[in-house]
């Protein structure tokens, strides 16, 4: 009998610590506000499991939350077949985790009614097959491409797990496989570090029939040479994201601000922060998003597990609702769940 290879550790994720998180606890605050869940992984790695029930403890923990979309993190690869067309076996296994919860049997949340996984873009025209084959494989569900192009020049910063080359979103090969996704249908969610930003507006203006979500705002780093640095991340960052709000063909995750590669240590105190401070933490990068883009464009994320390291699920979406307490009842609404389940097609 033969097993199949261990995944690798995404570069940037460590397991949550459930002892810690344990020591503080909130009750969700406006309990009946409708939430999708635009953005959470599964897997089972050697290090850490968090698979259907744990998303289930998360999602059920008192928010609201009526849909989630899955998005690719080299979950459940085919084990043999041809290499480009091996993380079709993510998107089966996701969608068996969807019929589950569409059977009504887990309770009224619909986990992973949108799918995002990975084909490689950069194998140009040849990457068609794979894009039809997750479409078929997604049974209705599937609703677009992540291909992580995560990269900077120093050595302190672990890149994407895609092991992504300098420029892959200029790259007129991986170019010719991105004009691949409108056709379909399919969307792009874009995961980059923030001083690639422009490598993404550049593309977001050769493409503008292509929807771009771009994940946990833009991926602002606070690690390697950047440590200590914030204030010049912000004002490159802000400088950046504007210029992207141009562009009506790109919308922004309002999260990923409690990764462990950002600006902010949270992660690294003796004891979980309550919501307030992590929404007052949070406040000008996310202000920023939606006074660029509105709240139209705009969709709050758990980044689930990898933002557990942070705070848990019941608090973050306390932190998100702390920070969208000024907005409308319509803002509000759209920042929560219309936006999401409008790209998505939910």
């Amino acid at each position: 009998m033969t097993t199949q290879a261990a995944p690798p550790r995404l570069g940037n994720v460590f397991p949550p610590n459930a002892d810690w998180l344990a020591k503080w606890h909130e009750d969700a605050l406006e309990p009946s506000l409708p939430i999708v869940d635009p953005h959470h992984h599964l897997w089972e790695r050697p290090d850490h499991r968090y698979l259907m029930s744990d998303l289930l403890d998360d999602t059920g923990s008192g928010h609201n939350v009526t849909a989630t979309v899955f998005v690719e993190c080299m979950a459940m690869y085919q084990a043999g077949g041809p290499e480009a067309l091996q993380p079709v076996g993510e998107t089966e296994f996701v969608n068996g985790v969807a019929a589950m919860s569409a059977s009504g049997g887990y309770g009224e949340t619909r986990l992973c009614a949108g799918i995002v996984g990975f084909a490689d873009l950069a194998l140009g025209d040849r990457v068609a097959p794979v894009l039809e084959a997750h479409v078929r494989a997604g049974g209705g569900r599937f609703r677009g491409i992540r291909h992580a192009a995560g990269w900077d020049p120093s050595a302190d910063i672990r890149n994407s797990h895609t092991n992504p080359p300098q420029g892959l979103l200029r790259d007129s090969g991986f170019r010719a496989g991105y004009a691949r996704l409108a056709p379909l249908g399919l969307t792009f969610d874009a995961w980059l570090y923030h001083p690639q930003l422009d490598d993404l507006l550049d593309l977001a203006r050769a493409f503008p029939g292509t929807t771009i979500i771009l994940d946990h705002v833009g991926g602002p780093l606070g690690y390697g040479p950047y440590a200590g640095k914030t204030d010049e991340t912000f004002a490159r960052w802000t400088a950046s994201m504007r210029a992207l709000a141009g562009c009506p063909n790109v919308v922004v995750k309002l999260g990923g601000l409690g990764m462990r590669i950002g600006v902010f240590d949270f992660h690294k105190r003796d004891a979980p922060s309550p919501s307030q401070a992590l929404a007052a933490a949070w406040k000008p990068w996310v202000d920023t998003c939606i006074e660029a883009f509105g709240a139209d464009r705009c969709m709050f994320e758990s980044n689930f597990p990898v933002d557990k390291i942070t705070c848990s699920y019941a608090v973050l979406w306390n932190a998100f609702k702390r920070l969208a307490a000024a907005a409308s009842a319509s803002e509000k609404a759209a920042l929560f769940s219309g936006t999401a389940s409008r790209v998505y097609r939910l």
